[in-house]
């Protein structure tokens, strides 16, 4: 798979014509129509086995070798190149695709209502090839330890087809926040433990969750013992009916981090009791907060590189999202929100702004500005190709179990392939 940015003076065409990709089929890896120009900085990805590179003056068979994880002699037999003669710039060269390795893969489906939208399903269906675990969230627990449940529709019948386990997301939600106050009586009321327990049991084996996912949040600081003993017996609970047991945590850098969101996820307690958790390593960049990337680079890896000091590293989902924000400026700290988009949402935005898109190497994101009808300055902060194999190959590097995505219904069409060309998805 290759990535390729968009320059000046480009068309869908000729990007065709230069890769040996049929117009059609670039254009459906990437849903753009046939009619739409390209935005300049767009990333777009060429569905090819391996990848091009063109050769740049200075390079060497060596060099270029070193970049990839190729010997120089591999490289000149895939090309059909003499080892000792120089290489002539411009000249294309066939990398071969790297080995890939198991991983698996979540997303959380978040409905609005009692029923399910048709472009929820289809995006689960869509989703569902690329994933190990299918989410919807959330099963939230009322104060007596019984259970709202989100509506399903037909998630069970397309986790049943693609092999997918579905995952039972367990919160303390009350009107749409995270509550402190039901987080404490779940925690301390040991009747009311014993009633959730055994409500999530008699749904999981009614509704076919194999695993449990507790996605408890904004804690009170002192209920961290708590929690960790209230992990414990649900652990035994769950794993003794032969389901696993997962968590969703704050993204911390060190166990000394303090505050509501933070005190009560104790990284090496987790660790210990359940089978994996999924670290919410985005949001940097949120809708009421100054404009900045959802997820940079930077921080998620100081938060992943922290996590992998508490547990071990297959234990570790990095969380990813799967949208970005659009703010107004100036920012006012209260004022008006950013609105979330998707990433091909964005890139039509662009369009039709026409503006280019920029990329922040440090971050690692993309991002440009543009001026609304009114006059008013904007900048959206989003994700593309380039982002997510940022993140890809951090996941490889620091070897983590997976990676989990907020949340589907988000159009990121590029993802999903770049998935299908970086790993074997697990499926269980």
């Amino acid at each position: 798979m290759q990535i390729h940015v968009v320059r000046p003076g480009q068309s869908l065409f000729g990007i065709s014509q230069a890769f040996g990709v049929p117009l059609n089929t670039l254009a459906e890896a990437n849903e753009i129509s046939l009619q739409q120009s390209l935005v300049v900085g767009q990333a777009l990805v060429i569905p090819i086995q391996g990848s091009y590179y063109w050769v740049q003056p200075g390079d060497s068979l060596y060099l270029i070798g070193r970049r990839f994880g190729l010997t120089a002699q591999r490289l000149a037999q895939m090309n059909g190149l003499d080892i000792n003669r120089p290489l002539q710039v411009g000249l294309r060269l066939y990398i071969p695709p790297r080995p890939k390795r198991r991983a698996e893969v979540n997303a959380y489906v978040e409905p609005r209502g009692e029923v399910m939208s048709p472009g929820l399903v289809e995006a689960s269906r869509n989703a569902a090839p690329y994933l190990t675990y299918l989410a919807p969230f959330s099963f939230r627990i009322n104060r007596d330890g019984t259970l709202q449940a989100p509506p399903l529709d037909n998630l069970r019948e397309i986790a049943q087809q693609n092999n997918v386990t579905l995952m039972m997301v367990v919160t303390n939600l009350e009107g749409d926040q995270f509550s402190p106050e039901l987080g404490q009586i779940i925690l301390t009321n040991e009747q009311v433990q014993t009633t959730l327990l055994n409500n999530i049991i008699e749904t999981a084996r009614r509704l076919n969750f194999r695993d449990i996912h507790f996605d408890i949040e904004h804690l009170r600081e002192e209920d961290r013992e708590a929690y960790n003993r209230f992990l414990r017996r649900a652990a035994d609970r769950i794993h003794g009916e032969g389901y696993l047991i997962s968590t969703a945590l704050a993204p911390k850098t060190s166990a000394e981090q303090t505050g509501e969101w933070y005190t009560a996820h104790d990284y090496r307690a987790h660790g210990e009791i359940v089978d994996f958790v999924v670290i919410m390593t985005y949001e940097w960049g949120y809708s009421g907060g100054p404009p900045m990337p959802v997820s940079p680079i930077g921080p998620v890896r100081r938060v992943l590189e922290y996590a992998i000091t508490e547990m071990p590293a297959s234990k570790i989902m990095m969380g990813q999202n799967l949208y970005g924000y659009d703010w107004t400026l100036p920012y006012e700290p209260g004022g008006r929100f950013a609105r979330a988009l998707s990433p091909q949402a964005a890139i039509a935005l662009a369009r039709e702004r026409n503006v280019a898109i920029q990329y922040d190497y440090t971050a690692q994101a993309p991002y440009f500005r543009y001026q609304d009808d009114e006059g008013n300055s904007h900048i959206v902060w989003f994700e593309d190709a380039r982002s997510i194999q940022a993140k890809f190959d951090l996941l490889k590097e620091l070897n983590l179990r997976g990676i989990s995505y907020w949340k589907l219904g988000l159009s990121f069409p590029q993802n999903w392939l770049l998935i299908e060309d970086n790993f074997n998805v697990v499926k269980r």
